[in-house]
């Protein structure tokens, strides 16, 4: 039996810190067999130690995740490119290929966390949205092999503000 192509997907945010390597992770975790996952931003800022935290505690390990922006990534090409903030959606740049644009924003964990009291408020919303990109992700690969049209027009899958 033929191995199954698995989608390249690169999930992409204004500083692949946070959300971005948070979708990544997950997509590896629980849709490896489908998705061949990527995160980039546009630029580097670095993993933030909360989401690495967060993630470990679901079990899911950041190790070998690092920052990059897009221009690492090279002449890739991915099936679908995945903006999770605004500015990556309006920023989002061109890839070789016919990549699928697919929006879904979630909340910025760093940003709301500025206004937290304390470090375990803070936790709770980056495990918050945590928890929003996995079930986002757990769907994933059935909403991506299930979305009509050519590969060559932007997607309408998914249209979710941040907010």
């Amino acid at each position: 039996m033929p191995a199954v192509r698995r989608l390249k997907v690169l999930f992409l945010c204004t500083g692949n810190s946070c959300r971005s390597q948070m979708a990544e992770g997950w997509a590896r975790h629980l849709a490896g067999d489908a998705i061949e996952p990527y995160s980039a931003g546009i630029e580097a800022k670095g993993l933030d130690p909360f989401m690495v935290q967060v993630m470990e505690e679901a079990g899911v390990s950041m190790a070998s995740h690092r920052s990059k922006t897009v221009e690492e990534l090279g002449e890739k090409k991915f099936d679908y490119l995945i903006t999770l903030c605004n500015h990556a959606r309006e920023t989002c740049p061109c890839f070789p290929g016919k990549a699928r644009v697919i929006h879904h924003g979630f909340p910025d964990p760093p940003l709301l966390a500025k206004e937290a009291a304390s470090k375990d408020e803070a936790l709770k919303i980056y495990r918050k949205v945590r928890d929003e990109i996995r079930a986002f992700v757990e769907v994933l690969p059935e909403l991506l092999n299930a979305t009509p049209g050519r590969r060559d027009q932007p997607a309408r899958l998914v249209r979710r503000e941040e907010g």
